[in-house]
């Protein structure tokens, strides 16, 4: 579809109203979680799947569109309401994770005494409920209900229909290796009701809460979702004297000492307005101190990926972990590569290659563009952590005697 017949599509109103969405196709995207067993300081690995959904492309131009008209009202909402500071997922606020986390960590450097909690919301987007979005869209909109056009893409994300990739993919023997060959679309009109709709690959949300992860309208509906509770939390930790932090499902309040009970007492009350609950085993509690001219945390702060206790800013363990086992994941590949490779020149009389290592260093090292080595450094630089680049100072020589080994 061109930008013309898409421009014409989604800002035709009476079209939107009527218009077919196709159901998502949802696949899970994977990965693995390095922690401490419980009782040890052995790392365990677990798998953690995350649904992903994105939707057809003329579904994506009208969500896209409705996004962005939708998010400017949200825009001046929060403006209007003060919160605006106080939302940072999912906004063009020209920052990243790094540079949230380093104004939170030196919020806390310059109240010096404070409390910090730290918590997140269970299964975020799984849990939303639809009159309660259907009730936030209306009030944002200023009507009495929703416009025809804006129920119908309502009604598209809420009691939303998904297939399964692979096993579209299996329906129209495409390969999942590399999906994208020889073709522009899965298929057409007619092939779709034929094999997915007739073959029973469609399965729609009937839970009455829940949206897609993966759609260009998904992110900013969580934050209109939020936006009372945002306003309301935002009051009563200022009214303490503190702070309110919502990086989408993770929420960070920053109180003076003693306050951190009643803070988290009033958010969790709060919450359950929104038929959410707090992660238990993912809220933690910390008391920063000042000890002679050193501020210390009785326990580090993990945030937005960081560790903080009170003197620097870390990367987590677990980040390291991960790394390591991927490079050494990828150095074997390109191992097993190479051999195979060089089996088939030995029949062939030819001279045996060397192993490619430019990929190796584009993705596991400081000579890469966006990588683990480099997101360090430059989160190094952001947050004045020399403890960082210590972190990241071993993991050359890792690589390389990996490569060597």
């Amino acid at each position: 579809m061109g930008i013309r017949r898409a421009k014409t599509l989604v800002t035709r109103r009476s079209r939107v109203a009527k218009h077919a969405f196709y159901p998502f196709i949802k696949y899970h995207l994977v990965s693995e979680k390095i922690a401490k067993e419980k009782g040890s300081n052995k790392l365990e690995t677990k798998t953690k799947r995350r649904p992903i959904a994105y939707a057809a492309h003329a579904d994506s131009h009208i969500y896209a569109y409705y996004a962005f008209t939708i998010g400017r009202k949200y825009e001046e909402a929060i403006k209007t309401r003060g919160i605006d500071d106080a939302v940072l997922a999912f906004r063009s606020l020209g920052k990243s994770n790094i540079e949230f986390a380093r104004d939170a960590f030196a919020d806390i450097l310059l109240r010096g005494d404070c409390d910090v909690v730290g918590l997140d919301v269970s299964a975020f987007f799984d849990e939303l409920d639809h009159e309660i979005l259907k009730q936030k869209w209306i009030g944002l909109l200023g009507e009495n209900k929703l416009p025809e056009d804006h129920y119908r893409v309502f009604r598209s994300i809420t009691h939303w229909s998904c297939v399964d990739r692979d096993a579209v993919y299996k329906a129209f023997g495409i390969s999942a290796n590399n999906p994208k060959a020889g073709r522009h679309r899965i298929c057409l009109p007619e092939q779709f009701r034929e094999k997915v709709r007739n073959g029973g690959l469609i399965k729609t949300n009937e839970e009455g809460k829940g949206i897609p992860q993966g759609s260009p309208i998904s992110a900013l509906l969580s934050n209109l979702y939020m936006i009372d509770f945002d306003a309301e939390i935002r009051q009563f930790v200022s009214g303490l004297g503190g702070r309110y932090y919502r990086y989408c499902d993770d929420i960070l309040l920053i109180v003076p000492p003693g306050c951190k009970g009643d803070a988290l007492a009033f958010l969790k009350d709060k919450i359950t307005t929104l038929k959410l609950i707090v992660h238990p085993k993912k809220t933690t509690e910390h008391e920063f101190r000042t000890k002679g001219t050193q501020l210390l945390a009785d326990r580090p702060l993990q945030y937005l990926g960081f560790l903080f206790d009170g003197r620097q800013a870390i990367i987590r363990s677990a980040a390291l972990a991960r790394y390591s086992e991927r490079m050494k994941r990828a150095v074997r590949l390109a191992k097993k590569t190479q051999l195979k490779r060089n089996s088939l020149k030995h029949k062939q009389g030819a001279s045996p290659k060397p192993l490619y290592k430019r990929r190796l260093y584009a993705k596991f090292s400081h000579l890469g563009r966006r990588n683990f080595v480099t997101y360090g450094l430059r989160a190094a630089k952001i947050l004045n952590s020399r403890a960082i680049r210590t972190q990241l100072k071993p993991l050359w020589g890792r690589l390389e005697e990996e490569i060597k080994g």
